[in-house]
């Protein structure tokens, strides 16, 4: 039978196994061991920057989206009052076509702020394959991807702490050879990685996003996402390999990173991390940013907050 899922992902499993051969290589020359597990450790973070790094105009995009989907969300409270128990069919199309247009007016789409998750995935599941491959390939002496056979013996033999690359924790208790170093780092991964998301996740909720927003049932999509995302990596993530969970891991920490400049210094307007930003601009003595109709508020509040009175600029008065 024709693998489809396997040959959609045959150009990614490719493409995940050159960098982590060019990445080892690299090390390599500069004076580490080939076989050790740090170096192909070091190559699989290689990985993660290099794929974090060619999202990152994706990841702008994103922002906009998400800032989009907060803007429109009184507009959209507005709709559903609109359309509250009316069930006919004219009805729920009409209210899905003004919900397109509120969409296209902001520039945004329900599925916008996923699209970096969504790429990612075929480079995961193509490294999972690589991953867990391995044993195999190595006895049989076969490649995989651009990986050579004498690479695939030292992936397979590679270990970190005592725990092969190769490796995973649910596998470990099922074959009944168990490998202590594997389940204690496994663990250590998994809360990493969960931890990392949930973090993330809830810095967005409590401190980047609209008063607005906050009230608006989007944010019963943002609570759902704070606890789902990260069990469901959880409970996989008893099956991933040592490798894998490297990878997740470190760029579960990148997506953290990234996400705590953009509050820091590209903050939502309207978001508590904006007010803040505010308050920094106005002890440092800066002008303070507009943010539309709520700019004089927002003025407002970090002058009391500071203590600090402010001139805003108005227009020049004509003379009597």
């Amino acid at each position: 039978m024709f693998d489809f899922f396997g040959a959609i992902l045959a150009p990614f499993k490719w493409l995940v196994s050159w960098i982590m051969v060019f990445f080892h290589d690299a090390f390599s020359f500069l004076g580490l061991d080939p076989a050790s597990g740090v170096t192909w450790t070091l190559s699989i973070i290689g990985l993660v920057l290099v794929i974090r790094a060619a999202l990152i105009p994706v990841f702008v995009k994103q922002i906009k989206a998400q800032r989009g989907m907060q803007a429109l969300q009184p507009d959209m409270k507005k709709l559903q009052t609109k359309y509250k128990g009316k069930t006919d069919q004219l009805s729920r199309q009409a209210m899905a076509q003004e919900q397109m247009a509120l969409y296209k007016e902001h520039g945004t789409n329900p599925f916008s702020a996923c699209l970096p998750m969504l790429i990612q995935m075929p480079f995961f599941f193509s490294l999972f394959q690589v991953l867990s491959g391995v044993s195999h390939a190595s006895s049989a002496g076969d490649t995989i991807g651009a990986m050579s056979h004498a690479q695939v013996v030292q992936f397979d033999k590679a270990e970190i702490f005592g725990a092969p690359l190769s490796a995973a924790f649910l596998p470990q208790l099922q074959g009944g050879n168990l490998n202590a170093a594997v389940v204690v780092l496994s663990l250590l991964m998994i809360v990493a990685m969960t931890a990392s998301q949930f973090i993330t996740q809830k810095q967005i909720m409590s401190k980047n996003m609209s008063d607005d927003a906050m009230a608006s049932p989007f944010m019963k999509q943002q609570k759902m996402m704070l606890y789902v995302l990260p069990l469901v990596f959880g409970v996989g993530g008893i099956n991933f390999p040592i490798g894998v969970l490297i990878y997740w891991t470190t760029t579960n920490l990148w997506t953290m990173g990234q996400q705590f400049f953009v509050i820091r210094r590209m903050p939502t307007p309207g978001s508590p991390a904006y007010r803040e930003y505010q308050q920094r601009r106005a002890a440092k003595g800066l002008p303070l940013l507009s943010v539309g109709k709520k700019s004089e508020a927002v003025v407002e509040e970090i002058v009391q907050t500071k203590g600090q009175r402010v001139q805003p600029q108005r227009k020049n008065r004509k003379k009597k």
